[in-house]
């Protein structure tokens, strides 16, 4: 009756062989095992559970037989505790006990219960078996513990495939290539786990290239055939390289050779396409496969795909479609609108998701700072630092980092540090990068060299930004020589190579300090070629210096390399214009217009009741104009009571003092200011924003008027921060 037991286990006849045990007149330990067996494999696991309590004696197939179950089941913490069940009863376990409950010792992340199954393993001499040491391996790699790993490979005198490809994993997603390869060409009968592992671990670690490469070697010297895992591989490779004609050659053999590739090998191929500037056909392939089975990695390539197109709305169609719209899935769609600039609907989409999505994650709420840092929007960043804190993101360090860079841009730097502050454990370089750059650009030089002082005893190694923001510190209050010797401390404490933004900050440290001959010197010594940013910041310091003769020269270099930046013209026409050299000035102006070059125009604008109000030079075109006009007149005569006197020589053109006072009166951020005071209630902050440097007239001005209304004005300008109140600015006067 055993047999016909076993037959109909081995069949899943359940109900035939319950119906036989049921009329068993005596049934062996072997007949509890073989029912228990067929209830276990077949997925019925409270059944075999209620069936393995009634076992009178169960031996170790029937411990095992349950492990076994519970593991292939997911069951991986019951599956522990039955074994430690086990155990305690004394009942020896067999390799396939070992093997399945090491298995779930790595499914929950359980070492150190792992580590006493390893000593259970020594003691009853089974290292030796090869499916119990592969297990042993997998775990201890699965784990991180690498040192273990390689102990335990080292002490296996037989070894199978299994065992060589875990080692060559384990090396190759660790960046350990030799030692990886060293394993491989070791192996005397190599599979295509063997070859996946290495193209695999290329593409992981960003050697997308090599991942090619080896791929090129399997094809020449194996008779093996690549699976859905290794196209999966190379396609992203593919991707990553945005190699089109490489691609499609692959494609083209996955079609030839009739492969399914559902799943991740599908969805790599829909990255390939987009990515490498086929969107409309990655969005074919989308459309035959259905989106049920896209993944978050492809619907992000789709969607930059689109972006490069500069139309995000297939994008947003796609990702209407998808059945499972996961967190990922959703910040995604949110990133793609706001680098699109289409900041509205990216807050409209955020929206959407609180209500009607999954709960944002931390890198959802960062993206969306990142929205509201851009417009400066504080009132919106307020109340998603507001969110942040009712979802418990507010202590990540990627909201952390996203809320200093908010603030500050909303020129709230004493709220940005508090952030900073309270990010006390889990600083990473970001962190202090961004409060560093944040207290620069408020002109807080000072304060952002103490801070990045102090990350240096913290032991946090500085990258390149990092040193961006430390050189303009020392550029924004004029220390040349501590500017000088953090200079060469990046490259000869942190081995970190200078790149063109690092020499700009050294000239623009060189000219605002006056130092213009030093300046120009420095870009005939530099060792790359200089770029329009060093050209014109050199240009720049001409203009403030009136030096015409190095402003011509600097202004020849930036319009070899941009022939249409009209900053260049100005900045030239400015500096003659400042020496009184009106003939000159009005030669490069004429030129400017005969090469059809377009002057930047400066506007001011500031954000009252979440509308934004933009204001240009003798603006006549907003609603309230009149009552701005005469709120303006009415200051301009209260501070010249105060003893302000106008900088006509702001007016760079050759006009009656009279009408340059009037032009200096209309200026876009005075327009701004008094929008500003007739619309909001008093003693508020005022925040002004500016596409170009305040001249000097203005900031002049703002002293005095933030002295006459009681108020801070913070004003935003192309390169930083100026903090009115109580008649004088956070930049003394050095900008």
């Amino acid at each position: 009756m055993n047999n016909l037991l076993n037959f109909y286990s081995k069949t899943a006849s359940f109900n035939d062989a319950h119906r036989l045990f049921a009329e068993m007149p005596q049934r062996t330990t072997f007949s509890w095992n073989t029912l228990l067996s067929s209830y276990a494999k077949g997925g019925n696991i409270e059944t075999a559970r209620r069936l393995f309590d009634e076992i009178p004696h169960p031996d170790s197939v029937s411990w095992t037989t349950m492990i076994v179950g519970y593991n292939q089941m997911g069951r991986f913490n019951t599956t522990i505790h039955t074994f430690q069940e086990m155990i305690s009863d004394g009942i020896l376990p067999t390799q396939f006990t070992f093997t399945n409950v090491l298995a779930s010792c790595v499914a929950t992340g359980s070492l150190d219960i792992g580590k006493k199954v390893h000593s259970f393993v020594v003691k009853l001499g089974l290292s030796g078996v090869v499916p119990v040491a592969n297990s042993l391996l997998n775990m201890y790699v699965k784990s991180g513990d690498l040192l273990r790993a390689e102990a335990v490979f080292d002490r296996m005198r037989l070894r199978d495939k299994s065992t060589w490809n875990i080692m060559i994993s384990m090396h190759m997603q660790s960046g350990r290539f030799d030692a990886a390869l060293a394993l491989f060409d070791q192996m005397a009968d190599r599979d295509i786990i063997s070859w996946n592992s290495i193209i695999a671990g290329y593409c992981h670690q960003g050697y997308d290239t090599k991942a090619l490469e080896k791929f090129s070697d399997m094809f020449r010297s194996s008779s093996l055939k690549p699976d859905k895992f290794t196209l999966g591989s190379v396609l992203s490779a593919c991707a990553n390289l945005e190699s089109l004609k490489l691609g499609k050659q692959i494609h083209a053999y996955i079609v030839r050779a009739d492969i399914d590739i559902s799943g991740a090998a599908g969805n790599a191929l829909i990255s390939m396409y987009a990515k490498s500037g086929a969107v409309e056909v990655a969005r074919t392939i989308v459309e035959l496969r259905g989106t049920s089975n896209i993944n978050v990695i492809a619907f992000t390539s789709l969607l930059n795909g689109y972006i490069k197109i500069g139309d995000v709305n297939p994008a947003r169609e796609i990702f209407d479609s998808l059945k499972c719209r996961d967190v990922v899935a959703w910040t995604a769609m949110i990133v793609g609108y706001a680098q699109n600039g289409l900041l509205k609907d990216a807050l409209e989409l955020f929206r959407l998701m609180i209500t009607e999505g999954p709960k944002p994650n931390s890198y959802t709420l960062a993206a969306v700072l990142s929205v509201f840092s851009s417009l400066a929007s504080l009132d919106h960043g307020k109340q998603l630092h507001a969110t942040a804190i009712r979802l418990e993101e507010v202590s990540s360090v990627s909201v952390g980092n996203a809320l200093i860079t908010m603030y500050s841009k909303s020129g709230c730097i004493k709220d940005a540090r508090k952030v900073f502050n309270l990010i006390c454990t889990e600083r990473d370089t970001l962190t202090w990068t961004s409060m560093i750059i944040a207290l620069a650009q408020h002109g807080l030089g000072n304060k952002a060299i103490e801070l990045f002082e102090d990350m240096l005893k913290f032991n946090i190694k500085p990258d390149h930004i990092t040193y961006v923001g430390v050189l303009s510190a020392c550029t924004h209050v004029g220390m040349v020589e501590q500017g000088k010797r953090y200079f060469n401390m990046m490259k000869n404490f942190h081995h970190i190579e200078h790149t063109p933004s690092h020499y700009a900050c050294m000239i623009d440290l060189f000219g605002r300090a006056g130092l213009i001959e030093e300046a120009y010197n420095f870009i005939k010594i530099m060792p790359i070629e200089p770029d329009a940013i060093a050209w014109g910041s050199l240009l720049s310091a001409c203009r403030v210096h009136k030096n015409v003769d190095l402003a011509k020269v600097a202004a020849e270099k930036l319009l070899l390399i941009d022939p249409n930046n009209s900053g260049a013209y100005s900045a030239l026409a400015n500096t003659h214009s400042a020496c009184g050299e009106w003939d000159a000035a009005a030669k490069i102006r004429k030129l400017m217009r005969d090469r059809a070059v377009k002057k930047e125009q400066g506007f001011s604008w500031v954000q009252i009741q979440n509308k934004v109000h933009i204001f240009g030079v003798e603006d006549a075109l907003h609603p309230q104009r009149d009552a701005i006009y005469r709120m303006i007149s009415k200051i301009w005569k209260e501070i010249k009571k105060m003893g302000f006197t106008p900088d006509t020589d702001s007016v760079l053109h050759d006009l009656d003092q009279e009408v340059k006072e009037q032009i200096l009166r209309h200026h876009s951020e005075k327009l701004a200011i008094a929008f500003a005071l007739i619309n909001s209630p008093e003693y508020t902050t005022l925040r002004i924003m500016k596409n170009l440097r305040v001249c000097n007239d203005c900031h002049s001005a703002i002293k005095y008027i933030s002295m006459l209304v009681g108020r801070e004005i913070i004003v935003r300008d192309a390169t930083r921060f100026h903090h009115f109140k109580g008649g004088s600015c956070s930049c003394r006067d050095y900008w």
